[in-house]
C-alpha cells in the first residue's frame, strides 16, 4: 500500500504555468493517488495505478502529461497534425470530464487540448484536429477513425494515457488499444500512464507489454472505499419498491441521488414514474442520445436535476460532485458493481450515504456483496402502511420505425463507442450514435 502521507501541490515543483492551472482549480493538497503517482510520473518514468474514479487521478495523469510536454519541445513542427499526448477513455461522458479538466489546468501552458467522440461533431471534431493538437482526448473508435482518414499521426506522440483500463476489457475495447499503441513510438521513447479500478492479470498484461518498466501504485482498492459510505439494505416486497422509493427521496436530505437499475427498461419507466409523483427525475442509460446524456449530466452535476436513474453505464466513469445518495433501487447481481455503484457517493475522501432494495428478485446477491465488502449491512425498517399510493404513468410512446420489426431503433445504443463510421450510398458518411 502506498503512503498516504499528505502533500502540498506546492511541494511538487510545478512550472509556474501548471501551477497556476492548479491554483485556478483550487487544489491545494494532493490525494493518496497524486502523492503516489505524480513524483514519479513528473520525472518521467511510466505508472500503473489502481484508484477508484473521483479520486483525483485525472489532474494526476494531466498534471504530468502538460509537465512532460513543457519540458521536452519538438525540435520542429510536422507538417502534418501530430498530438504529442494521446488520452484514452472508455466512455463520451469520461473523455469529455477529461477535456472540462485539461481546458482548466493546462488553461496557461498554450498547449492546445482537442477532444474527439462517437456521437457528435463529426466534420468539426476533424477539423479541429486537422488544425493542429497537442493533447488528443478520446474514445478509441472515434480516434482511430480519424487515424485511418490521415487526419492525424501517431509517430512523434510523447506521453500516453489510458485511463480506466480494466472498463476498456469489459466494453471489448482492447484491440483498438492495442492497435493504437502499436503505432507510437516505443515504450521507451515515451511517458506512458495506466490508470484502473482493478489491477486484474489482463490489466497488467497489457502494462508490461506496451510500457516501459511501469511502477505499480495502489491506492485504497475499490472495497475498501465502502467504508466511507453508511449503508443500509431494506427488504421489500417487489409491489413495495416503488413506494418506498418515493418515500425516502421526500423524506431523506438529499441533494444528488443516483439511482441504479438492472435494466434499461425499468430505468425508463421508474424515471416516468418518479417525475408522475412529484419527483425530477431523468433516466441515463446506453440508449439514451449522446446530446440529451450530456445535458442530463450538465443539469445533474448544476443541482437543476436532483434524481438521476441510471443502469450500470453510468456506475464508472463518472464523476459528479457531492452525489449525497446512492440508492440500489435493484441490488446489481455481481459484488463489485455494488461497490462501483455506491462509489458514485464519498468522492474524493468525502462521505456519502447509500440505500439498497434487497427485493424478492435480487436479494440472493446480498450474501456475495457483504463477502466481498467485509460486513454486513444494517438493516433498515419502514411501515408499508405509511407508504404513499402512487400514481401509475402512461406507457411510453412507441418510436416511430423502432423495434425488431421496424428497421433500426432511432438513438439506438452505438457498438463500442460509437466511433467508428460508416457510409450510406450515394450519400454522406453516417455517423453512429
Amino acid at each position: 500500500m502506498a503512503d498516504e502521507s499528505e502533500v502540498l501541490f506546492t511541494e511538487l515543483n510545478l512550472p509556474a504555468e501548471l501551477q497556476a492551472g492548479v491554483d485556478a482549480a483550487g487544489f491545494k493538497t494532493c490525494t493518496p493517488i497524486q502523492a503516489a503517482t505524480l513524483p514519479r510520473a513528473l520525472q518521467g518514468q511510466d505508472v500503473a495505478g489502481q484508484a477508484q474514479t473521483g479520486t483525483g487521478k485525472t489532474a494526476a495523469f494531466l498534471l504530468a502529461t502538460f509537465n512532460h510536454l513543457l519540458k521536452n519541445a519538438p525540435e520542429q513542427a510536422p507538417k502534418i497534425s501530430s498530438p504529442r499526448a494521446v488520452i484514452m477513455a472508455p466512455t463520451r461522458e469520461l473523455a469529455v470530464q477529461i477535456h472540462a479538466d485539461a481546458l482548466v489546468l493546462g488553461g496557461e501552458t498554450g498547449l492546445r487540448a482537442k477532444l474527439v467522440y462517437g456521437g457528435a461533431d463529426y466534420d468539426k471534431q476533424r477539423e479541429d484536429i486537422a488544425a493542429g493538437v497537442d493533447v488528443l482526448i478520446g474514445t478509441p473508435g472515434r480516434l482511430i477513425d480519424y487515424f485511418k482518414q490521415g487526419i492525424f499521426r501517431l509517430d512523434r506522440t510523447q506521453v500516453v494515457v489510458l485511463d480506466e483500463a480494466d472498463r476498456m476489457f469489459d466494453l471489448g475495447f482492447i484491440k483498438d488499444i492495442r492497435y493504437v499503441l502499436r503505432r507510437l513510438p516505443p515504450p521507451e521513447q515515451r511517458l506512458n500512464m495506466l490508470y484502473s479500478a482493478t489491477l486484474s492479470m489482463r490489466v497488467l498484461e497489457l502494462a508490461y507489454e506496451h510500457m516501459n518498466d511501469p511502477e505499480l501504485i495502489q491506492i485504497e482498492p475499490d472495497k475498501m472505499t465502502v467504508d466511507r459510505v453508511t449503508q443500509v439494505v431494506y427488504f421489500p416486497a417487489n409491489e413495495d419498491k416503488a413506494g418506498l422509493l418515493v418515500h425516502l427521496l421526500k423524506d431523506m436530505d438529499a441533494t444528488r441521488t443516483m439511482v441504479f437499475v438492472n435494466m434499461k427498461r425499468d430505468a425508463d419507466y421508474l424515471a416516468r414514474l418518479l417525475q408522475k409523483n412529484g419527483v425530477a427525475a431523468e433516466a441515463i442509460s446506453g440508449d439514451v442520445p449522446q446530446r440529451k446524456r450530456l445535458r442530463m449530466l450538465r443539469d445533474f452535476q448544476a443541482g437543476d436535476l436532483p434524481v438521476l436513474v441510471a443502469t450500470d453505464v453510468a456506475s464508472r466513469g463518472l464523476h459528479v460532485p457531492d452525489v449525497s445518495h446512492v440508492i440500489n433501487y435493484d441490488l446489481p447481481q455481481d459484488a463489485e458493481d455494488y461497490v462501483h455503484r455506491i462509489g458514485r457517493t464519498a468522492r474524493a475522501g468525502a462521505s456519502g450515504d447509500s440505500v439498497s432494495f434487497a427485493c424478492e428478485t435480487y436479494a440472493f446477491t446480498l450474501p456475495e456483496i457483504e463477502t466481498y465488502i467485509g460486513h454486513r449491512i444494517p438493516t433498515g425498517s419502514y411501515d408499508p402502511g405509511e407508504l404513499p399510493q402512487l400514481e401509475r404513468p402512461p406507457p411510453a410512446p412507441r418510436r416511430r420505425g423502432g423495434g425488431p420489426r421496424g428497421g433500426p431503433r432511432r438513438g439506438g445504443p452505438p457498438k463500442g463507442d460509437g466511433g467508428r463510421r460508416r457510409r450510406r450510398k450515394g450519400g454522406k458518411p453516417a455517423t453512429q450514435s
